[in-house]
């Protein structure tokens, strides 16, 4: 055992003088360390001068969407129809503009080439057309991350100094700007070593200034800075438009969700998530946790050259407490910012008539059941679980019926990386269903969700009591229950099909389940309900789940007449040819 012991204690010595010359290595010592500390040109210190020092293209991004390229001026766009020559940072103002004349509008935006761009090192490409500027700025496109970090800049001048292959002092170069100091890097070789002259002066996003006096202290403050605001790569162009009235309005209009908290670097999102916080025009706030308990607090605001700050104070919330710096990003999103690794995201709740929140479309889903009117996986449309039933429960459990069989599995509501309000459902073994579906219409007893890039569509109808409450459902089932039918006409777009379904005798009975036989025989099983669609009307699935005759069937048919002994109906494909099913009592 004690030779054991010892064994590890050596390996501790040196694992420990390992990460000891590990450390060393960055930063190398010349003539002994009398004079200037120095990095390699390839060093981690280097690479984050580098990208502190590159230009930033984020500015632009509503024309060219890419953080790393910067359109030189001037160049010419047509908005929307409108021809625009932008000379200026100031013109692409002219551009959000037209976009925000109206909301419901397509914007598109055409830039005229030949144009000439700037890269992150500065470098001056010349471009010809649209594809050309998108294979340069494919890595850095609107929602992934370019290089460069914007939350702390230089303060010029800054003088640097080259030393000889006998690591002697051979030169001194004073550096006024972005520039110069990124192409000095650039046209340096790997194992160059440059000293700076320190004390160095750094200003962050915020407007602070930081004095660094070694290599060490440098590194250290562009890797803090790389992740500590927002770096406004995203394509959100409205981001900084409000004044303080409107910033003030802005926060008092409606309550607001809580989405993500960061407090010293470390993510207490889970914590607070789904808390809401209300501001009053008199300085309060106050925040629901998910039980419905409250907090109270104070807030207030005061604008800098750097944009709004905003102060929260409570007794409880301590997480919260800070002044921080504020950003608008997105549609009714703000995101807060505060040094050494603080950060909230909040996103605004405002009850209209086109929008539910988030714990409101949780009840509505659980008030009633959800009958599945269509399911669509790139672009294939799922027959199968046409007229399933989903209950959405308390604790987060969902079930999937076709009211023999059940499955059961999760769901829960919130909001997707787009910021959009979804309904996440997991149940193994379907996994058609099992998706995050975000919400993009809700209308009365309806619920649609879509993906529209990759063709995923979801179309839920809300069934209360099993429609007890509707007299024309009721009525229609219970003729439908009244003994056996025959399929008395079934035509596809004109073709008589009736033949395919001779001697076979449909018998609808409870549990929503038709059972179809010949001379007695049970031959099929399937799915029938009737209910009423809140945008078509009287509505009467048929769901067998099979390629033959029978799966020809499967619908949700509009219901066009009724009696005792008949009940006609249609089905309008989108392509405009019409089906019609009769069936008739022997």
């Amino acid at each position: 055992m004690k030779k054991f012991l010892n064994s590890l204690m050596y390996l501790g010595f040196f694992i420990i003088a390992l990460n000891f010359t590990a450390c060393q290595s960055e930063f190398e010592e010349i003539n002994g360390g009398e004079d200037t500390e120095a990095i390699k040109a390839n060093s981690t210190t280097a690479v984050l001068i580098e990208k502190t020092s590159s230009n930033d293209g984020s500015f632009d991004n509503i024309v060219d969407g890419a953080s790393c390229v910067a359109v030189n001026f001037p160049y010419t766009v047509q908005v929307n129809g409108i021809e625009i020559i932008i000379d200026s940072r100031e013109d692409l103002h002219a551009i959000e503009e037209i976009f925000d004349e109206l909301d419901d509008d397509e914007d598109i935006l055409n830039i005229l080439f030949p144009i000439t761009i700037t890269l992150a090192d500065f470098t001056e490409i010349v471009i010809e057309n649209l594809d050309q500027l998108e294979d340069l700025a494919e890595d850095c496109l609107e929602g992934g991350d370019d290089d460069d970090i914007e939350c702390i800049d230089f303060v010029y001048p800054i003088t640097l100094f080259t030393f000889d292959i006998n690591e002697q002092q051979s030169g001194e170069v004073v550096i006024e700007s972005d520039e110069q100091l990124r192409k000095f890097f650039d046209e340096l070789d790997d194992d160059d070593l440059i000293g700076i002259e320190f004390p160095l002066t750094l200003k962050k996003f915020d407007g602070t200034e930081l004095v660094v006096n070694s290599n060490a202290e440098l590194a250290m403050a562009l890797e803090n800075a790389e992740d500590e605001c927002d770096e406004d790569d995203d394509d959100d162009y409205n981001d900084d438009d409000f004044d303080e009235e409107r910033f003030d309005f802005c926060l008092t209009e409606c309550p607001w969700l809580v989405q993500e908290v960061v407090r010293d670097n470390v993510d207490n999102t889970e914590q607070y998530l789904e808390y809401i916080m209300t501001f009053t025009e008199d300085g309060g706030v106050t925040v629901k946790d998910r039980t419905g308990n409250v907090l109270n607090g104070t807030w207030s605001s005061r604008f800098t050259d750097h944009g709004p700050l905003l102060t929260l104070e409570f007794d409880m919330l301590v997480d919260f407490n800070l002044e921080w710096l504020v950003y608008e990003i997105g549609d009714h999103t703000i995101k807060l910012y505060a040094e050494n690794g603080n950060k909230i995201i909040l996103k605004q709740l405002c009850d209209n008539d086109d929008e539910v929140d988030l714990s409101g479309l949780r009840e509505i889903l659980k008030e009633c059941e959800w009958i599945i009117k269509k399911v669509k996986n790139q672009g294939e449309e799922i027959e199968r679980l046409l007229g399933f039933e989903f209950k959405f429960m308390p604790e987060g459990v969902v079930t999937l019926s076709d009211g023999i069989s059940t499955s059961e599995g999760t769901w829960e509501v919130g909001y997707n990386d787009q910021q959009v309000l979804s309904l996440l459902i997991t149940i193994e073994g379907e996994t058609s269903v099992s998706f995050d579906w975000p919400l993009r219409d809700l209308d009365n007893d309806r619920l649609r969700f879509e993906v529209e890039e990759i063709d995923y569509e979801l179309i839920l109808l809300r069934v209360c009591d099993d429609s007890a409450g509707d007299g024309d459902v009721t009525e229609i089932r219970n003729i439908m229950l009244g003994g056996l039918w025959n399929v008395a006409l079934y035509q596809e777009d004109g073709m008589d099909m009736t033949a395919d379904y001779t001697d076979m005798d449909f018998n609808f009975s409870t549990m929503h389940q038709v059972e179809v036989s010949i001379n007695d025989d049970p031959i099929a099983a399937g799915l029938w309900r009737i209910l009423r669609d809140s945008e078509e009307g009287l509505k009467f699935y048929i769901n067998f789940d099979s390629m033959d005759a029978l799966g020809d069937l499967t619908d949700d048919w509009k219901i066009v007449e009724v009696t005792e002994n008949r009940i006609e109906l249609r089905d309008e494909s989108g392509d405009g040819t019409v089906d019609i099913l009769v069936f008739e009592k022997p």
